[in-house]
């Protein structure tokens, strides 16, 4: 019974471990996801603020016209501030001086204030954005900032200035109050900097390095705050292993709520958008006497067995040899039964399970697929976004000229000259024609429509694409050889989607030849293997570097500059042209340059 007892104890303390573990790791993942939320939606608003026109009209002024443009600025940042509720919004010149503040209207304002030392601008002001973690001195106040480098499209897109937002994070600490088991959030140098424990805040959960603590000394980054080591050694690496700690005496909740226990199961995770590590401790207490109680609860029950098998021991010792083979036999057909019917239940039960899962992914398919195609219709409606000056400068002539022949033809027709009124008429018909040939490819091209696949002239699609880029392709310089014949290549797809995927490719083809001496571009279509047709777009840039090859069809990888893409044109491409049964590859070209291929089914007999 004592081996049975201490058998029950360790098995049920570390089943209650596993399922304490799961249930602390789910709401990590959870607390987890809404911390790096609420930090990292801030992150673009300083971007916001570099491409405001009184921030730049104030970091291009000189001496004398500063004061009268600081206002507006400081108006512009309070009202920005005001909308999205964080604590400053500020904008430094290069000198790291604070130029602009939405905080103007308080008297410890942020003006006139030097922040050169801190690294989050010197970072922004070499070009790259930063965030930020540290306590500002003129309030005693702490928070985190975002910073990101003010560019003047007027010098070049020289770096005029630095704006920083900085957001508090008291509204976490006020998320975690209520909780009865304690919590902390460390920065990537493992410095706490929010805690549900108060004396935990500001130590550190490993040793920092000579260079970081000179860095926090230097930048007075935690004020007059000392950094000091933390209670108790934790493994808060997130390895996976379970880590039990023991603290010297029981914490003290933020409100002064002292906890009961001082044994603890750490779990670990990282934030992604910030670099942060946020740890959460759990009470072991109920575990422990949940595994008392089995243990009590074994040893009783191999006490019953013991009994109960003594008791069977004497009675088939004065029992029959006929009556003890029936009672074998009894007990034999009533195990058979049971596990009949316990085999059944879970037949059963694995078939309902296996039928809510196939729904489940029937689902999830719909929704994938309802994704996808809102997904398309965005890339196309932003190319459409990008040709919209080149399709009012077509449209523009037409226009003018239609208004021109319109009064002449009234001015004729007063005159009773009928012949030449009617001959303007006649060119008035023809321009609007002209202007409809104009618009036709772009409804057909904008409209959103679920892929239906159809014969396809690759020639055709290709002219309505370079129609679509055409103004694009002139302003670029950009020498069009359009070896695809009309009639000689037809595919199986969609010509709608295959139209969105070519003017995807034109149009980074375009892009990749910005700063080549000599523009080409190539398209041609040819057979390849049985039922497959090959369309290839070649360009005389300077080709994909083999990191680029590896990456270039991942969602959001893009070899453009930082804002000029998204890096989702060609995995959406892909997507489109493996739902037409075929494949889109990248690779040099021989004589130079990049080719993109579309390996396409052929139109035939098979697709009649």
């Amino acid at each position: 019974m004592l081996l049975a007892g201490v058998a029950a104890y360790h098995f049920s303390a570390r089943v209650g471990l596993a399922a304490l573990r799961a249930d602390t790791r789910h709401d990590l993942d959870l607390l987890a996801t809404a911390v790096d939320g609420s930090v990292t939606r801030y992150e673009h608003l300083p971007s916001a603020v570099a491409l405001s026109s009184e921030v730049l009209r104030l970091l291009r002024a000189g001496k004398d016209e500063f004061e009268p443009l600081q206002p507006a600025a400081n108006h512009y940042l309070e009202q920005l501030n005001g909308f999205f509720g964080g604590l400053a919004i500020f904008v430094l010149d290069v000198d790291g001086t604070v130029v602009a503040s939405s905080d103007w209207i308080y008297s410890d304002n942020l003006l006139g204030q030097n922040q050169k030392l801190r690294s989050y601008f010197q970072a922004a002001v070499r070009g790259a954005p930063d965030r930020y973690y540290a306590i500002d001195e003129t309030r005693n106040e702490a928070g985190y900032f975002f910073a990101h480098p003010i560019r003047d499209e007027g010098q070049d897109w020289r770096i005029v200035g630095v704006a920083v937002v900085k957001i508090s994070l008291s509204e976490l600490e006020r998320r975690w109050m209520p909780r009865d088991e304690p919590m902390l959030l460390a920065d990537a140098n493992g410095v706490v900097i929010v805690a549900s424990v108060p004396e935990w805040k500001y130590t550190v959960l490993r040793p920092l390095s000579g260079e970081v603590a000179a860095e926090i000394s230097a930048a007075r980054r935690f004020a007059d705050q000392a950094i000091r080591p933390f209670p108790v050694t934790l493994d808060a690496t997130g390895s996976g292993v379970a880590a039990l700690v023991s603290f010297p005496e029981a914490p003290t909740l933020v409100g002064g709520r002292r906890l009961k226990a001082r044994d603890f199961v750490v779990e670990t995770r990282q934030l992604s958008g910030t670099g942060w590590q946020l740890v959460t401790f759990a009470d072991l207490r109920a575990r422990r006497a949940d595994a008392l109680t089995d243990a009590a609860l074994g040893a009783a029950a191999t006490g019953c067995v013991l009994l109960l098998g003594l008791f069977l021991h004497q009675r088939r010792r004065t029992l029959k040899s006929r009556a003890e083979a029936q009672a074998l036999l009894q007990k034999a057909n009533a195990e058979l039964e049971q596990k009949v019917s316990l085999r059944t239940a879970d037949l059963t039960a694995a078939n309902e399970r296996l039928r809510a899962e196939v729904a489940e992914r029937e689902r999830a398919e719909q929704t994938l697929r309802a994704a996808q195609d809102e997904l398309v219709q965005a890339a196309k409606l932003a190319v459409l976004g990008q040709l919209a000056t080149g399709i009012t400068h077509e449209l523009t002539q037409p226009l003018g000229a239609l208004r021109t022949l319109g009064g002449n033809a009234i001015e004729f027709m007063r005159r009773g000259d009928q012949a030449t009124a009617q001959g303007n008429l006649q060119i008035m018909a023809t321009l609007v024609d002209r202007m409809g040939e104009i618009i036709d490819p772009l409804k057909t091209y904008a409209r959103k429509s679920p892929a239906r696949p159809a014969s396809v002239d690759v020639a055709h699609a290709l002219r309505n694409a370079l129609f679509l880029l055409d103004q694009k392709l002139r302003r670029a310089g950009v020498d069009v050889d359009n070896r695809c014949e009309p009639g000689r290549a037809l595919a199986w797809c969609d010509q709608n989607r295959l139209e969105q995927v070519l003017v995807n490719l034109i149009g980074n083809a375009v892009d990749a030849m910005g700063e080549s001496p000599v523009r080409r571009l190539r398209l041609e279509a040819e057979a390849g293997g049985p039922g497959r047709l090959l369309v290839r777009v070649i360009d005389s840039g300077p080709g994909l570097s083999a990191d680029a090859l590896a990456h270039i069809f991942e969602p959001f990888f893009t070899t453009k500059p930082v804002g000029v893409g998204l890096g989702l044109g060609l995995a959406i491409s892909q997507d489109i042209v493996r739902d037409f049964g075929g494949e889109l590859s990248a690779a040099n070209h021989t004589d130079g340059g990049a080719v993109f291929t579309l390996d396409l089914p052929a139109a035939g007999e098979n697709h009649a």
